[in-house]
């Protein structure tokens, strides 16, 4: 999850290695003109628990994102990964220094909440209606962590303020670097919910160390497999 606001940095990191084992697809009305694709990456038995994995800015097609959805089915969770941009991802490493990652998620064409949100809640509709997920439950990275929480306030970034404003109610893990961290900030703010709520903080690691670090660095690797166990122990727990 972020404490900033997106930067270039966002878009800055490292491909892994593997194949994706989840499938392309569309979905949605397209009566209403929301159709989404997303990938679906389904477990082996058929589960009614089923978790909707938001992405960074490099969208859903990174074989990062796809590969941590394949490690969530691997460990018995239907996973649904939406397209939250549209068609229109940042690139990977591909953005000139000055870029101003802000100004190209305000527009146009702009992927601020109120684009984003009907990607969110067509796919939520998909996996409750059609796919017979009873029990759903959320993962957000970086910029996908923003719209998990805050279900549409903006500005897109996790502070004091945003967590005051949030809608959400339910039980909530936090994992982060020390480097992008205000934890007593927010902790003083989850405290008042009355909600089981969990914050983990990394050293050693950058923002994004979770999707798009260099896991050839044993401190990186660690971390992010950490982060992995215990966002799994964390859906085992309240799904």
């Amino acid at each position: 999850m972020a404490s900033n606001p997106p930067a270039a940095c966002c878009a800055i990191g490292i491909k892994h290695e593997g194949e994706a084992k989840g499938q392309l697809q569309q979905i949605g009305d397209v009566s209403l003109t929301v159709v989404v694709e997303v990938y679906i990456s389904h477990p082996e038995r058929s589960t009614k628990r089923a978790i909707l994995l938001l992405t960074n800015v490099v969208g859903h097609r990174f074989i990062n994102a796809q590969l941590i959805a394949d490690q969530l089915t691997a460990n018995g969770y239907l996973v649904v990964m939406p397209d939250l941009f549209h068609g229109d991802p940042m690139p990977l490493n591909n953005c000139p220094a000055s870029f101003d990652l802000m100004s190209c998620l305000k527009g146009p064409p702009g992927h601020l909440p109120d684009r984003v949100e009907p990607v969110v809640q067509a796919t939520l509709k998909e996996m409750k209606s059609n796919m017979g997920c009873e029990r759903v439950g959320a993962v957000g990275y970086c910029f996908g962590a923003s719209a998990m929480l805050l279900m549409w306030h903006t500005p897109v970034s996790l502070t004091q303020r945003n967590y005051k404003q949030s809608k959400a109610h339910y039980p909530l893990l936090r994992l982060k670097p020390t480097q992008s961290s205000r934890p007593h900030e927010s902790e003083d703010i989850l405290a008042k919910t009355g909600q089981p709520y969990q914050i983990n903080l990394f050293s050693g690691v950058e923002h994004g160390f979770a999707v798009r670090a260099d896991i050839a660095s044993p401190i990186i690797r660690f971390a992010k497999e950490s982060a992995f166990l215990q966002a799994l122990a964390w859906f085992d727990q309240y799904l």
